[in-house]
C-alpha cells in the first residue's frame, strides 16, 4: 500500500498507526482458514448430501465480511470503541436471552437464532463486547476517590458477568463461559487488585466447576470421558489423534487426508486434525505460533500505554482470542475435555468469523499509535 506519511486522510492515518504485524498475522490465519475449508468441507458436504462447494463458498463470504468488519472497527478511537461496545453488549445480551425462548436447537443446545442463509450465535459477540465494557467499568472504579463509588463500578462488571454466566449455563455453553470468566479475572489481575481477590476468584471458579460437574449431566459426561475414555464415546478424539500420527512432520499432502471422511465436525471443531493429517507438524506449529503471536503482540503493545481502560480492554481482547484458540486446540489434542468451540478464522462458522473479526478490529483500534486528536 503506497501511502505517504504526509497523507492525513482517514485511510492514511490508519495505515501509519495500525499494528501491521498483527494485521499480517491475521491475514495469514485467514489464508489458512480458506485452505482448510478447501480441504475439509467437500467431504462434510458430501456426507450430508449438499453441494460440495457450499461450505467453502459460505466461508469465503463469512471471512470477507469478517475482514470488512475488522477494518471498519479498527478505524475507531478508544472512545468510539467504548460506545460501540456498550451498545453491542446490550444488544448481544438481549439476543442471547432470546435464544432461550425462540432459538434454534442444534445438537441438544439452544444457542442460535435463525437468519436467512445462516444461524447466528449471539453469545459469540458477547466475548469482545463484554471485554471492552468490563475494562471500562473496572477503570472507572480505579479513578474514583470515594470508596463506595470505587467499589460500585467493578461490582457492575461482576453483576454483568453473573447474568452472562446464568445465560450461558442455560445454553449449556461452558466453553464460552470459561473464556469470559477467564478474561474478567485477567483484567482484574492487570488492574492491580490484591492477590487475595484473585485467589478468591480462582477458588470460586473451582467451586463453580465442581458444582457444574455434580449438577449438569453434559458437563459430567465430558469430564468423565476425558478422565476415562472407556466411560463414553471418544470416536472423534480418537480419530483426531490418529490423524496427527498419520500426518507426521510433513503431512500426507493436500486432499490426501482421511479423517475428514469420518469426523462430522472436521470443517469446524476438528479442523486442526485435518491440518495435522494433510499438512503435518510444521504447518500446525506455524498455526499455533500465529495465534500466540497475535495474543502476545496485543499485550506487548500495551506496555507504553498509560490509559487503564485501553490497557484492560486490549488485554481482555487479546487474552480472550488466545483462550478461544487454546480451548479448540486443547480439545482436538485431547489435552482438555472436548468443547465445541471454533478455531478463530480457521474453523467454519459465520458467527464465529464475524465475532472474531470484530474482536481483532477492536484490538487493532486500541493498539494503534495515538495521534493528536484521538480521544480516549
Amino acid at each position: 500500500m503506497m501511502l505517504s506519511r504526509a497523507d492525513n486522510s482517514l485511510l492514511g492515518r490508519w495505515w501509519w498507526t495500525v499494528d501491521r504485524w498483527t494485521l499480517v498475522a491475521v491475514l495469514t490465519l485467514v489464508f489458512f482458514g480458506y485452505v482448510m475449508m478447501m480441504a475439509a468441507s467437500p467431504a462434510v458436504a458430501q456426507h450430508i448430501r449438499v453441494s460440495r462447494d457450499i461450505f467453502l463458498l459460505k466461508q469465503v463470504v463469512f471471512l470477507c465480511a469478517a475482514m470488512s468488519v475488522m477494518f471498519t472497527v479498527s478505524l475507531l478511537t478508544p472512545r468510539g470503541v467504548r460506545r460501540v461496545a456498550l451498545v453491542g453488549c446490550a444488544l448481544a445480551l438481549l439476543l442471547t436471552a432470546m435464544t432461550l425462548v425462540t432459538g434454534t436447537e442444534i445438537k441438544g443446545a439452544r444457542r442460535w437464532l435463525s437468519l436467512p442463509g445462516m444461524s447466528m450465535q449471539p453469545s459469540e459477540f458477547l466475548k469482545p463486547f463484554f471485554a471492552v465494557v468490563a475494562a471500562w467499568l473496572i477503570a472507572q472504579g480505579r479513578r474514583e476517590t470515594n470508596w463506595a463509588l470505587r467499589l460500585s463500578w467493578p461490582a457492575l462488571a461482576l453483576g454483568m458477568a453473573a447474568l452472562i454466566a446464568l445465560l450461558l449455563t442455560l445454553q449449556k455453553d461452558m466453553g464460552m463461559l470459561a473464556v469470559l470468566m477467564g478474561v474478567l479475572i485477567v483484567q482484574f489481575f492487570v488492574s492491580g487488585v490484591h492477590f487475595a481477590f484473585i485467589g478468591a476468584a480462582m477458588g470460586g471458579v473451582g467451586v463453580a466447576a465442581w458444582l457444574a460437574y455434580l449438577s449438569l449431566d453434559h458437563v459430567r459426561r465430558r469430564v468423565d470421558k476425558f478422565l476415562d475414555p472407556a466411560a463414553g464415546d471418544t470416536f472423534q478424539v480418537d480419530l483426531a489423534a490418529k490423524a496427527f500420527g498419520s500426518g507426521g512432520v510433513f503431512g500426507r499432502g493436500p486432499g490426501e487426508g482421511r479423517v475428514k471422511d469420518f469426523i462430522p465436525d472436521s470443517h469446524a471443531d476438528f479442523v486442526f486434525a485435518v491440518a495435522g493429517e494433510e499438512f503435518g507438524l510444521i504447518v500446525c506449529l506455524v498455526i499455533v505460533l500465529l495465534f500466540a503471536f497475535i495474543a502476545l503482540r496485543g499485550l506487548l503493545r500495551m506496555l507504553p500505554e498509560h490509559d487503564l481502560y485501553v490497557v484492560l480492554a486490549a488485554t481482555g481482547l487479546a487474552s480472550g482470542f488466545g483462550m478461544q484458540a487454546f480451548i479448540n486446540l486443547g480439545s482436538t489434542l485431547h489435552l482438555i475435555p472436548t468443547k465445541g468451540m471454533t478455531l478463530p478464522f480457521v474453523s467454519y462458522g459465520g458467527s464465529s468469523a464475524l465475532a472474531v473479526g470484530l474482536g481483532i478490529g477492536l484490538l487493532l483500534a486500541l493498539t494503534r499509535r495515538r495521534m493528536h486528536g484521538d480521544s480516549t
